[in-house]
């Protein structure tokens, strides 16, 4: 089955490595062959093959804020106001306590996390933006869902 953008179909063990990759990144070549019954040479040509092909595009570490000093997040919603987009877009890109960004079709143009210490640092990130966008914030409760991996087909 072809798959649409020039994605590729993974087979059972490439499958396999990416889940075990998801759970652990910092796993050796060694632990994830046997997790996957290759070799340490095999297994690192295929690791190779899925970074060539960009179903892997790096490793990283799942950060918990609240062990940073930051017990607060919330959900933005940003509108700039007509001229203002790439300006806005600047401001968002150079504020540190947003860790990600969506930029979006629909009503909003960026849907946004952010990581805050206080209420009064939220208002203080915000009246930054005021003067060109207008926003929409939600405060976030808990994640019941932390970010995973889309279903592997295969």
């Amino acid at each position: 089955m072809a798959l649409p953008n020039g994605a590729s179909e993974l087979d059972g063990v490439d499958r396999r490595m990416v889940e075990v990759l998801a759970t652990n990144a910092r796993i050796s070549l060694k632990e994830l062959a046997a997790e996957v019954s290759l070799s340490s040479p095999s297994a690192a040509e295929r690791l190779r093959r899925l970074e060539e092909r960009g179903v892997i595009g790096g490793f990283t570490i799942d950060i918990r804020p609240e062990s940073l000093g930051y017990p607060l997040q919330a959900i933005v919603r940003v509108r700039p106001l007509p001229g203002q987009l790439h300006i806005v877009e600047r401001i968002i890109q150079d504020t540190p306590q947003f860790i990600e960004c969506d930029k979006v079709t629909g009503d909003d143009c960026f849907i946004c996390r952010l990581v805050i210490r206080s209420m009064g640092e939220l208002d203080t990130i915000l009246d930054k933006i005021s003067e060109r966008a207008e926003t929409n914030t939600s405060m976030v409760k808990a994640t019941p869902v932390r970010r995973r991996l889309p279903p592997l087909v295969g």
